[in-house]
């Protein structure tokens, strides 16, 4: 089950509008393939309940409304009625499951609990809802209070309920501790469905996955890029190559190759950003650094393991920095077409060396320019060049840019103004490939950084990303001043295009 429209929406700054909420949810059950999505809480806001009801009318027509769950609370009818009129049918109770929890929050005996418990789920029943039931802290009580929750589920068990929800809701279990908490808890109960759900506070939610499977679930509750409460949950991405690889006997639905588009779409949606250096999914995770990696990738993949990028839809990327070799300098040629002597490329390969030592990152769309410069070769011209410009920024008045550009043979020269002078400065160039009948690409990221504990005439980098084409570019810029360096990332730009 995809807990990133309930719990994966608590990371802390994520609100997903309905219309976002329904996207992801689509592309989770239609392309993803998760067997069951929990969606929202019952009786949030307004908004909550807009949504879920957009989703279910959606999954009522696409015959998947009994994948549609609904957190609910202990609370007479008030739950049961919000369901009604949001039209879900599957609802996922949310219980007590330490006796720490049900005393000092509820005040309440376990039979008291049990009681109003047994009330709810039997006008679910009766409304033709489904009922499954959430022991929050069950983790805790099965460390503190083993005999409420063997109580408590010596009750439930008995009740008419689908699935038993065991959340380590605090992110405190150990694998050991999974493995025989939930070990004690199959044997015990061999006909009851349970569902494990792993925070990842002490980084430790995969471990206990995989304990939780060892030990006889049957569901796991997950979030795209790990999102949830706190540290977040068990990542379905990462989940699910564990299990492919090192569990062969555990089969699921999910389709591999569809992991990190829609990781990249809860990104957007979330503005909640991957780690470069998260597995699966992160932008670092299949690129190699080392020389003498991408040296044993050419001889024999020395350097592969079963976890490839074209899995997940992805592809394999070598570094260019300090530590790189002429092996990977060699592999981001193959990825441009280009082949060089070993000469010039032993050249090349020490520019870079260079570069990396000055702390400028190098990256595939640069290579033709070191090349350039480095073998003073016109196999790659540079057509566009901004000859000149004026960037002018006064108060109460609007930033404005003038400027040259060189394309071919031509010279155009253009002003506009802007929101700041880099807007000035893209404006007046959008006027000059307008007169070329040329759309330029889209802006979809813009990042600027300096060395750690730069000073004020530390040298800044931006990073400019641009969709084109259906595709991603990259380009960056280096200059003391962020304006100048988003204009070189720009004429980068311009000659890749």
């Amino acid at each position: 089950m995809d807990t990133t429209l309930r719990d994966g929406e608590q990371t802390s700054g994520v609100s997903f509008s309905a219309s976002e909420k329904l996207t992801i949810a689509q592309l989770l059950l239609k392309e993803v393939m998760v067997d069951r999505l929990e969606v929202a809480s019952a009786r949030v806001s307004a908004g909550e309940f807009d949504a879920v009801k957009k989703i279910t009318e959606w999954a009522a027509e696409n015959d998947c409304l009994d994948k549609i769950e609904v957190l609910t609370f202990v609370d007479g009818e008030t739950s049961v009625n919000w369901m009604l009129e949001a039209g879900a049918k599957v609802m996922n109770l949310l219980t007590k499951g330490s006796l720490n929890h049900l005393t000092h929050q509820l005040k309440k005996t376990p039979e008291q609990h049990f009681s109003e418990i047994a009330q709810v789920i039997a006008l679910a029943r009766s409304k033709d809802i489904l009922c499954n039931v959430y022991l929050e802290d069950w983790s805790n009580g099965m460390r503190n209070s083993p005999e409420y929750v063997f109580q408590y589920l010596d009750f439930l068990t008995k009740e008419p309920i689908k699935r038993v929800l065991l959340p380590d809701t605090l992110g405190v279990l150990t694998p050991r501790e999974t493995f025989d908490f939930l070990d004690a808890i199959v044997k015990r109960y061999p006909n009851t469905h349970f569902d494990f759900h792993a925070h990842n506070d002490y980084d430790l939610s995969i471990a206990n996955v995989m304990e939780a499977i060892r030990a006889g679930v049957q569901g796991l509750h997950l979030t795209v890029n790990g999102m949830g409460e706190r540290a977040g949950n068990a990542p379905l991405a990462s989940t699910i190559a564990v299990i492919n690889d090192f569990m062969p006997d555990v089969k699921t639905a999910v389709v591999e190759k569809s992991l990190y588009s829609v990781s990249k779409l809860v990104e957007t949606f979330s503005g909640f950003r991957i780690p470069v250096n998260k597995p699966v999914v992160g932008e670092n995770v299949f690129t190699q650094t080392a020389g003498i990696h991408a040296d044993g990738d050419n001889k024999k993949n020395l350097y592969f393991n079963n976890l490839m990028p074209e899995r997940f839809g992805r592809l394999r990327q070598y570094a260019l920095g300090k530590t790189s070799g002429k092996a990977n300098i060699e592999k981001n040629l193959q990825e441009l077409g280009i082949t060089l002597a070993d000469a010039d490329l032993k050249k090349v390969t020490q520019r870079i060396i260079e570069l990396g030592d000055r702390k400028e990152a190098v990256t595939r769309e640069d290579l033709p320019y070191i090349i350039s410069d480095i073998l003073d070769s016109s196999a790659i011209e540079e057509k566009v060049v901004v000859l000149n410009y004026v960037l002018t920024h006064s108060k109460n008045l609007k930033p404005s840019a003038t400027l040259q550009v060189q394309i071919g043979e031509e010279i155009f020269e253009e002003s506009a103004q802007g929101d700041g002078q880099y807007d000035a400065f893209m404006n007046a160039l959008k006027k000059i490939y307008c007169q070329k009948n040329i759309e330029l690409p889209q802006l979809t990221d813009y990042a600027v950084r300096i060395p750690p504990g730069g000073k004020t005439d530390a040298l800044c980098e931006t990073i400019i990303t641009w969709a084109y084409n259906g595709r991603s570019l990259k380009t960056r810029g280096l200059d003391s001043d962020q304006t100048v360096s988003a204009i070189i990332a720009t004429q980068k730009m311009l000659n890749l295009i």
